[in-house]
């Protein structure tokens, strides 16, 4: 079982004190547990040989096919292995869970964290969620953890989302096997574990991405280990979550829970070898995890000091970064303050300018509302005065009702004229309405005062005529127009003097009004400014923090660069050396090949192709022509075969005859490219 290993600190290596009270315990296990490991290797004896005995009667009768390789007897030993391990991790489930099982109903209440039986049923399933895994390789290294494939029941069930957030959002798990170990907890306690694996297994090809072929969550016993944790169902678990516990937690098999007492009457011996070859699996893989561990704490030893020599290396250039980034530091404080000091100076005098134009504002004020309160009483006054001048008009107008009683008197003395009395009526009752409308429109009074001021001269031209008594009563009428006109007169000036007045106020409330609205837009203004400043100081300081994160990337990808065409240099050096030597090692060959051909012509001349006697060949081999006496046969002196006078007609030298001699087209053509090859 390949396990993830993670940088541990010094204080949790054990000390040596400890290890020896480990080795005593283990001595004083030893004692008690000598008998069932003696019986555990007999029987495991008495496995092996009954397997290679299979083994060998198998590919006897042909059902084995016999190893035609190394590779391929290493994957069948793979293979052997692999189902080995999910086998007996498979039979430590089926313990871990029957024994948790019968512990919870033997206590008959809701387990805890604590609980030995618990903690074992976790390692375990931590042990067969880690089968097969395989590593992901990430800019810090390689990634091994089961918790990834965990992350796909939140997408495939989506009962498992609160499950989830609540693993996420939990601030003391910092590592993915914690986070594991916390999602499993929570499943425990909803009794919904089994129906979340059981979706897991029902999309095997999105946990190939996660899991090799011959992992135990691949195969069938993948599904029986599903099917045993639905038992789980009836236990009530309350766990605690702690980070720090579940990341530091060391997942280590305690098989002292599942080694039984083995006893010694005869009775009983059948029934307990199956339990007897159960445990001598369990002590194997107890002894291959300890060899394991060991070698496992020897590789973090070494990456241990590996990562404090690194990490001093990296203390030193830390420390140089930091005294130079203090210096830098150091600098923008000393512009800062610059900045401040001038932000400073000129809040100051804004504030000064606004507090002198404020007073300002405040006496113009001042002012202002002392001429508004002497306007205010003059208006008073005028109103009283117009009140008067009302009351007068009533007045006036009772002394016409009196007039016109006494007009209604003299119409009935005089019944000689009803003539013109009916159209000093009609006239009168003009005047009434006249009259009236005064009454209701003060402001229109001097257009009526016009007509009646008409027809009062007209009725005199005419009462003038006709009655000296008429005169009396024009006369009182003429002294009420006069005194009317007088009032009204005082009225248009003091309506007049009034208008100027307003109107001047009115100047100096606009002007007043364009002085606070300039005062309030400067105010706004410089309130902006200083917005902008502080913005400006801001998007400074900012600007210096990205600064100085591009300066140590690009340091960092300077030392990159510089890593890099080194290894550019080096790589080029070895490419051109290989390639050096590639063309000695071809020109070596070719020389090689020509020495081998020209031996091998030699073997052929010594050792040499078969020479034809004279009466096996009855024909030319080339054009297969019958020989004759005018055609004659003739060897070829490299192939020694026979042909005729014009399929042998050329000659070569050979490196078996010093002169040049007879040889056919096929031998002469092969020659000659053989001899053109070692020429080029």
């Amino acid at each position: 079982i390949q396990e993830d290993f993670e940088i541990v600190d010094k204080n949790q290596i054990p000390n040596t004190t400890e290890l020896k009270n480990e080795e005593k315990e283990k001595t004083e296990e030893a004692r008690w547990s000598a008998p069932i490991l003696s019986l555990a290797k007999k029987a495991s004896e008495n496995l092996a040989l009954s397997y290679g005995n299979a083994l060998k009667s198998a590919s006897l009768v042909g059902f084995i096919s016999k190893p035609v390789s190394n590779d391929s007897t290493a994957k069948t030993s793979a293979r052997y292995h692999a189902m080995e391990e999910r086998t007996n991790l498979m039979n430590m489930m089926k313990l871990s869970i029957k024994i948790l099982i019968q512990a919870a109903l033997s206590l008959g209440r809701t387990l805890d964290s604590d609980f030995p039986p618990l903690q074992q049923f976790f390692v375990v399933l931590e042990h067969c969620l880690k089968h097969g895994l395989k590593v992901k390789k990430t800019f810090i290294g390689q990634n091994k953890s089961f918790f990834g494939p965990l992350e796909l029941v939140e997408k495939l069930c989506p009962d498992a989302s609160d499950i989830a957030t609540s693993v996420k959002n939990l601030p003391e798990l910092k590592t993915a096997v914690g986070r594991g170990r916390a999602w499993l907890y929570l499943a425990l306690m909803q009794k919904k574990l089994a129906d979340y694996l059981k979706v897991l297994l029902d999309h095997k090809h999105l946990l190939s991405e996660f899991y090799e072929p011959d992992a135990l969550m691949m195969e069938e016993e993948g599904a029986v280990i599903v099917g045993l944790l639905v038992g789980l169902n009836v236990i009530d678990a309350n766990l605690c979550l702690k980070g720090e516990d579940l990341d530091s937690q060391v997942g280590v098999i305690d098989f002292s829970l599942y080694l039984k007492e083995t006893q010694d009457s005869d009775g009983k011996q059948d029934g307990g070898i199956t339990a007897v070859l159960d445990q001598k699996h369990y002590v194997e893989e107890l002894n291959r995890h300890l060899s394991c561990t060991v070698a496992d704490l020897q590789n973090k030893i070494d990456c241990l000091e590996k990562t404090n020599s690194k990490l001093q290396e990296e203390l030193a250039a830390a420390t140089d970064r930091i005294g130079s980034l203090q210096e830098e530091q150091q600098q923008l404080k000393q512009q800062n303050e610059l900045i401040r000091e001038r932000s400073e100076k000129s809040v100051e005098v804004t504030k000064e300018d606004t507090k002198v134009e404020l007073d300002t504002y405040k006496q113009s004020r001042q002012g202002l509302d002392e001429m508004y309160s002497d306007v205010w009483k003059q208006l008073k006054e005028e109103k009283k005065i117009r009140l008067e001048l009302e009351k007068e008009l009533e007045l006036q107008i009772g002394m016409k009702t009196e007039m016109e009683i006494a007009m209604k008197l003299l119409e009935k003395d005089t019944h000689e004229k009803q003539d013109t009395l009916v159209a000093l009526r009609q006239q009168l009752e003009e005047v009434k309405a006249i009259n009236l409308q005064m009454f209701h429109k003060s402001q229109n009074a001097e257009c009526s005062l016009q007509q009646k001021t008409e027809a009062i001269s007209s009725f005199e031209g005419k009462t003038n005529e006709m009655m000296s008594s008429m005169k009396q009563m024009e006369e009182r009428l003429q002294h009420a127009e006069k005194a009317r006109q007088a009032a009204e007169e005082r009225c248009n000036k003091m309506k007049q003097e009034l208008a100027g007045r307003l109107d001047t106020c009115r100047q100096q409330m606009s002007q007043l009004d364009s002085k606070c609205s300039t005062l309030e837009k400067e105010l706004k203004s410089e309130k902006e400014q200083r917005q902008t400043l502080q913005r400006e100081l801001h998007q400074e300081k900012d600007a210096t923090t990205l600064l100085k994160t591009e300066l140590q990337q690009m340091e960092g990808l300077k030392k990159e660069l510089r890593k890099l065409q080194d290894e550019k240099q080096q790589l080029e050096k070895v490419c051109e050396e290989q390639e050096q030597a590639l063309q000695e090692m071809g020109l070596h060959l070719s020389q090689s090949k020509l020495k081998m051909e020209d031996i091998k012509e030699v073997n052929k001349a010594l050792k040499g192709h078969t020479w034809l006697k004279d009466d096996e060949a009855t024909h030319c081999k080339q054009c297969e022509k019958e020989f004759s006496i005018s055609r004659r046969k003739h060897h070829c002196r490299n192939c020694g075969d026979i042909f005729c006078n014009t399929c042998s007609s050329n000659e070569l030298a050979l490196p078996s005859y010093p002169k040049p001699v007879r040889v056919c087209d096929t031998c002469h053509t092969l020659l000659l490219q053989r001899c053109s090859s070692n020429s080029s």
